[in-house]
């Protein structure tokens, strides 16, 4: 994967509004703010294309990225991003600064493994059922993992994943778990297959008569 993704060159913007955001997205540049870390707010704008190559990257969410303000060097992560409706267009980014000694809270996306192979699936005839695809973590910047791993080799069938049979990476936590036990978030669950349950239940009846 090429570093470029995580460098983008920005141009600060004083013409601000609806009706400047507007003209900025006819000359196929994006309006966006810098914020966080204590300092004010600077309104920028990024080039279209350059930011739509960049955002097909999974990574490009989980990541610090560099953005090159009037020649000022910033390091943030995306907090939010606004899309057209219908037409492939993004139409505004909220970057979060980031200091490198604290602490951020942000979303990571989950990356379910050995799914195909796991015996409660490939041999047993379970499905995964996702119950969440991102985890909200909280860690120094320079921890940010770009993904957090789920195993599902030893997950038996029937058996749910909750955030704290998580293994998250050194220097990273979970933003629920530490609200409290009633936050342990399921993960994910292997289910048996309908048909296979529906026939489980027929022959459960059949023997009762």
């Amino acid at each position: 994967m090429s570093e470029a993704i995580f460098h983008l060159e920005a141009e600060v913007r004083t013409d601000l509004g609806k009706g400047a955001s507007r003209r900025l997205r006819r000359e196929d540049k994006v309006p966006a703010i810098v914020y966080g870390a204590d300092k004010e707010p600077v309104s920028v704008t990024l080039a279209h294309n350059k930011l739509v190559q960049a955002q097909e990257f999974e990574a490009f969410y989980s990541h610090v990225l560099t953005l090159d303000i009037a020649g000022e060097k910033v390091d943030a992560i995306v907090k939010d991003m606004q899309r057209h409706p219908y037409k492939p267009k993004i139409l505004h980014v909220d970057f979060l600064r980031v200091d490198a000694s604290k602490a951020i809270h942000t979303t990571v996306p989950v990356h379910f493994i050995n799914e195909d192979t796991a015996p409660a699936i490939k041999t047993e005839g379970g499905h995964a059922e996702h119950h969440i695809n991102e985890i909200d973590v909280a860690c120094l910047p320079g921890n940010l993992p770009e993904f957090i791993e789920v195993d599902l080799t030893n997950v038996a069938l029937g058996q749910t994943l909750h955030l704290s049979d998580v293994t998250f990476p050194e220097g990273v936590s979970s933003v629920e778990l530490a609200k409290g036990e009633s936050h342990d978030l399921a993960v994910v669950t292997i289910k048996a297959a309908k048909v296979k349950a529906a026939d489980e239940a027929a022959e459960g009846e059949a023997d009762s008569e």
